[in-house]
């Protein structure tokens, strides 16, 4: 977004979130990578906080902003006191299939770093013996997780894409705790007709209907999740796979294009009426233009 444009050039930029890390984020952080303290610390607080003042003035370069959730819109909000457009990102949800079937197994699919949050999903699931868990996914954290995993939690590393898709296709359900800007495995599991259950904070609450393709659970802790893993199994709701897709479907690449090219369109017009710019001319056929189109030369469009 720091990129510098003419008078005549529009900027569009789609931010995924403001630098979290020295944002709200920051003291988290500091603790996982052993900075609070120190020379070090110093050093990072000093860089951290230049890196915010560059991050506020580069923002009024921005001509329009775009966020990839309302969550991320309040962020942008909060931090530059500008609002944002909200278009959805592109998830590959022709890549996970509908299955009507499932099996008796919870799914979670994640990089095993603190802010994911897979520990507490283990730590709830070793407390409930009964009930099978699967963590698919590699990272820093995973022989810490693997060390306090019970019995019925299998451990499954790194897989292929095509063994996650087999597994979210079958899971009873897909487990989520994290808080994330957007969150694109929960679409994935939902395009499989998989329910989520999740933490609700962060974009999952836009793209998880609850009691229609999923529940939530409010507080980020092992007991939250417990109980409603709990009531899922007691209540045994009447997810439709099929309705899950469905819903899945309003992410999907086409849509996103589609999305993005209108709102993108739109405000290149306003921008030549306002600005008295001499709009290109349009294809004869408009019809028969497909995407990708290419944007008018005059239109600068970041990503950050």
């Amino acid at each position: 977004k720091g990129v510098i444009t003419g008078p005549d050039q529009l900027h569009v930029c789609y931010c995924h979130s403001p630098m979290r890390y020295a944002w709200d984020l920051q003291h988290q952080y500091l603790r996982t990578t052993n900075m609070e303290r120190g020379i070090k610390s110093w050093l990072a607080r000093i860089v951290l906080h230049y890196m915010r003042l560059w991050d506020v003035q580069s923002q009024s370069r921005v001509d329009y902003f775009f966020a990839n959730s309302r969550f991320v819109g309040r962020r942008i909000k909060k931090v530059y006191g500008r609002h944002a457009s909200i278009v959805y990102p592109p998830v590959d949800v022709e890549a996970f299939t509908l299955c009507e079937e499932k099996d008796d197994y919870y799914l979670t699919v994640s990089r095993l770093v603190p802010y994911k949050m897979v520990g507490l999903i283990v730590d709830a699931f070793t407390q409930m013996p009964h009930l099978e868990l699967r963590v698919i996914g590699d990272g820093p954290e995973f022989e810490r997780i693997k060390a306090r995993a019970g019995s019925n939690v299998r451990m499954l590393g790194h897989q292929s894409n095509g063994q996650v898709c087999a597994q979210m296709r079958r899971a009873k359900a897909f487990v989520f705790a994290a808080e994330e800007d957007f969150g694109i495995a929960p679409v994935e599991a939902q395009a499989c007709g998989t329910p989520v259950i999740a933490y609700a904070k962060g974009g999952v609450c836009e793209s998880v209907v609850p009691g229609e393709t999923g529940l939530f659970f409010y507080e980020q802790t092992a007991m939250a999740l417990r109980e409603t893993v709990l009531e899922f199994e007691r209540e045994k709701p009447s997810f439709s796979p099929s309705s899950i897709r469905e819903n899945a479907l309003r992410f999907s690449a086409d849509y996103f294009r589609r999305d993005f090219e209108s709102k993108v369109m739109n405000l290149w017009r306003r921008f030549v009426g306002t600005a008295g710019i001499e709009e290109p001319e349009a294809a004869e056929n408009p019809d028969a233009v497909r995407w990708p189109r290419p944007l008018p030369a005059s239109v600068a469009v970041s990503q950050a």
